[in-house]
């Protein structure tokens, strides 16, 4: 191989050995660790996207944004300290769950005013571009202008992103501080990383960046690299650029899914739902229905705060199979800049598990509904099965198998789903788990009675709490 067939072989994007990234957005270490140990190893989740670790500015009223203006690349935010992220990685890593961090290194702060400390206590003169605990001055970042003009290439690329100063990767000093704290979250046991904002940094600087990234500390593999790439289309920046790097984020999943399971588009279409829609090739694609981000600022897409649409839409997107898909976990919140639960003294809140599997104490916890780990555990068990059997009533019923291994249902329809319907499954009986799970060889929810043929009687009211059916075959009793 050549050198540069060599390079593309190690940048390329690496297959993930379960189903499933969670991202547990603003919670601390500890809850992670605790977390992966009790919940997320058991039920099957893959792996945790964690908020930005690195030290970043401490602004009144401590808004969620706040992570994304970073100060320096100390080991230091309000989930925990460099000693509580190790030990979170070791035993999410004993519990077979990986850590990957979401890193900021397209840009740093914004203007601040003056006396502003990061959160590891470091000073800055944010109006200077002088960030001496990395040390940044004036001469690493790109000319102050905004990025204002989505066919310029060269603007998005080059200019600061709504006032965060703009790094210039193409730099050998700024790239190797970047690759030094890389380096040293792998060190600290991260095996990969959510790239913010690369859409805003050249292809060949991240290039550069990854090649000199090391493997992984538990199992020497390269590190799992998706990155923020936001393209529908229209702008001189195209998702493609990216695929020779990693995986992209595609953001047309969760706005199309969003689109269907609120009522705007008939569930019926989605029969060859993937690149025939505009989707990226789905070897590449990090797929979700809302993302941090998305919440906010897309009144279009679904969230918690639609919980059965967007129970739906997060179903659809586990059993359908395509690309590797992540699932938000969430703090509630009333307005877009509000941050995480916190205490009197500003330390980010505990999360609260009830008896039920779900959380108290301001926490959404998406990924501990009953009826979303359940779907991670059919993505797992139907994982490498292909679709079939795809059935509608002509607008907003459908069904489908994959292969013979489950088999689910949805009605956003105004009246009641009741039809027989193939489910490629064995005869036998199985507990429905949108409604429940198995549990001491019964169902505590609904069960569904497939008979010899590989049909049941399917039957979803049109005021289910869920609006969906889903069996597979663990869920057999």
């Amino acid at each position: 191989m050549g050198t540069m067939a060599i390079l593309l072989a190690m940048l390329a994007p690496r297959a993930m050995a379960a189903v499933g990234i969670v991202h547990l957005f603003e919670w601390r270490f500890d809850d992670i660790a605790q977390e992966c140990e009790n919940f997320l190893g058991p039920r099957g989740f893959e792996a945790v996207q964690v908020s930005p670790v690195n030290e970043y500015a401490v602004i009144g009223g401590r808004p969620w944004w706040e992570r994304y203006q970073p100060f320096s690349y100390k080991i230091a935010s309000r989930s925990g300290d460099e000693n509580e992220f190790r030990q979170m990685c070791e035993r999410c890593r004993k519990a077979g769950v990986k850590i990957y961090v979401d890193i900021v290194i397209n840009h740093m702060t914004g203007n601040q005013p003056a006396g502003t400390k990061g959160t590891a206590g470091s000073d800055a003169t944010t109006t200077d571009k002088y960030y001496p605990a990395v040390p940044y001055s004036k001469e690493n970042f790109h000319a102050t202008c905004t990025v204002d003009n989505f066919n310029d290439v060269n603007n998005v690329r080059n200019c600061e992103l709504v006032g965060l100063h703009d790094l210039d990767q193409s730099q050998q000093y700024v790239r190797q501080k970047i690759i030094d704290f890389l380096n040293h979250l792998i060190d600290l046991g991260a095996a990969g990383f959510r790239v913010d904002a690369a859409k805003h940094i050249w292809p060949a600087d991240l290039q550069a960046i990854y090649s000199q990234v090391k493997n992984t500390v538990y199992d020497q593999q390269r590190p799992f690299i998706y990155q923020e790439v936001s393209d529908f289309g229209g702008e001189a920046v195209k998702r493609e650029e990216y695929f020779p790097l990693g995986h992209v984020t595609e953001f047309r999943n969760g706005r199309e899914l969003s689109r269907c399971f609120s009522g705007q588009n008939a569930l019926k279409w989605l029969k060859n739902f993937g690149t025939p829609w505009g989707l990226m090739a789905p070897e590449y694609a990090i797929v979700f229905v809302d993302n941090h981000d998305t919440q906010r600022s897309d009144s279009s897409v679904l969230t918690y705060k639609r919980s059965k649409n967007y129970k739906m839409a997060v179903a659809f997107m586990l059993s359908w199979g395509f690309g590797t898909p992540r699932v938000m976990s969430s703090f509630f919140f009333d307005s877009s800049d509000q941050g995480p639960p916190h205490n009197d003294d500003m330390t980010i809140k505990r999360v609260g598990i009830n008896p039920d599997n779900t959380c108290y104490n301001g926490w959404v916890c998406e990924h501990r509904w009953s009826q979303i780990y359940g779907m991670v555990e059919f993505a797992n068990v139907a994982k490498g099965t292909q679709m079939s059997n795809f059935w509608d009533n002509g607008n907003n019923q459908i069904s489908f198998c994959k292969g013979n291994k489950g088999f689910i249902a949805f009605n956003l329809e105004n009246y009641d789903m009741n039809v027989r319907l193939q489910t490629c499954l064995p005869s036998g009986t199985y507990c429905d788990i949108a409604t429940g799970f198995k549990l001491n060889n019964s169902c505590t929810g609904k069960s569904v009675t497939v008979s010899y043929d590989g049909t049941a009687q399917i039957f979803i009211g049109s005021n289910a709490p869920d609006g969906f059916l889903a069996i597979h075959q663990n869920s057999k009793i």
